[in-house]
């Protein structure tokens, strides 16, 4: 700007401790979960009992620690940006095609290639099936806290993000449970749909209305400025804490399996990690041949291939029980997703040279 001093060129973006090292502390959750199941049989298995009613699969300590996570996520999200974005649409509609058009049937097409049929030889039927209904809820629900962590490290326009990200979370109340029902049909497994309308009332329309709500009412009564200095941070250690936890009793209900077949870890991540690099990089190269500013694409690359695993780990449980394969396979989304997408990150940040090439 004309008239001022430059600025100081800016250090390089980190993320903050906890998301820096999320990796290793779903690692450290493993191990705290799966000692917990072999030393605590008993208690592992009280806790993995109490359901809200018989047959139910709401498993009551996970579901209150998973909305301790998903409520203050919707806080975050203001739909009173999504009218703004009418000048610029090229990029949200990448971003929709992405999330609802490619990435649920590219990950059930490759849960059913490798749980079901290169991985067949150490997996069986029954369990290659779990994983992959596991697989398919992951890649259904796009993702909505850490992508503003994914644009912020790109440079992303914030407003354009948390547009990206309402408009998913509006479309997600109306197809979520349809898509899941439809790919999860085709893999061949059955999943009651009773149960999983319950479960996306609980854990989207809900705390999706009470966020709106909260933000509503704060946003009038004490101003934007309070809301997000000071009412927003007091949820980051309750939502920290609450991610620990329920990683530490889903590993905890997982023990038996993950100290005798340890190695299935490692096979569920083989899709993940392929549907996030394929997504993410289809993403990226429409932007480029549409001519979308970098400060969208970037991001929108990101949304194009990160999860909503909070949700999808609840709904797992919902339908299939917290010692499900299904289970296991959402969780395994939050072990691999903070290192990939990283590598997603530095990719689109040196690639910048190359994707505005385009645009001159």
């Amino acid at each position: 700007m004309s008239g001022t001093a430059e600025a100081p060129p800016a250090g390089p973006k980190r993320l903050d401790f906890f998301e820096r090292y999320l990796s290793v502390w779903v690692l450290l959750c493993m191990v705290a979960g799966v000692a917990l199941g072999k030393l605590l049989p008993g208690a592992t298995s009280a806790l993995s009992r109490m359901d809200f009613g018989r047959d139910s699969h709401v498993n009551v300590p996970i579901s209150i620690l998973l909305w301790l996570m998903i409520y203050p996520m919707m806080l975050k999200v203001d739909f009173g940006s999504i009218g703004g974005i009418a000048r610029r649409p090229r990029g949200l509609m990448v971003t929709l095609f992405i999330n609802w058009l490619v990435k649920p049937f590219s990950m059930a097409f490759l849960a059913w290639l490798f749980m079901q049929h290169a991985f067949a030889r150490w997996i069986d039927p029954e369990t290659a099936r779990g994983f992959t209904a596991g697989l398919i809820i992951l890649a259904a629900a796009p993702c909505t806290a850490m992508v503003f962590v994914w644009s912020y490290l790109t440079d992303g326009d914030p407003a354009y993000t948390l547009v990206q990200v309402a408009v998913n979370d509006l479309i997600m109340l109306v197809v979520f449970a349809p898509i899941v029902m439809f790919l999860c049909g085709v893999a061949h497994v059955v999943v009651p749909a009773r149960v999983l309308v319950t479960s996306v009332v609980v854990f989207i329309v809900v705390p999706l209305a009470a966020g709106w709500l909260t933000r509503t009412a704060l946003l009038r009564s004490r101003g934007r400025e309070w809301f997000d200095g000071r009412f927003l941070p007091r949820f980051h250690p309750v939502m920290v804490g609450a991610l620990l936890l329920t990683l530490v009793l889903i590993f905890a209900f997982q023990a038996e399996n993950l100290t005798s077949r340890w190695f299935m870890v490692a096979l569920i991540a083989v899709p993940i990690i392929l549907q996030v690099y394929f997504n993410s990089g289809l993403t990226y190269l429409l932007m480029r041949l549409l001519r979308v500013e970098h400060s969208v694409a970037a991001p929108g690359s990101l949304i194009g291939a990160s999860n909503f695993f909070e949700l999808a780990v609840a709904v797992a449980i919902a339908l299939f029980g917290p010692g499900s394969p299904a289970a296991l396979a959402t969780v395994v989304g939050v072990l691999v997703e903070v290192p990939v997408m990283l590598s997603i990150c530095g990719a689109c940040n040196r690639s910048r040279r190359w994707y505005e090439s385009a645009q001159a």
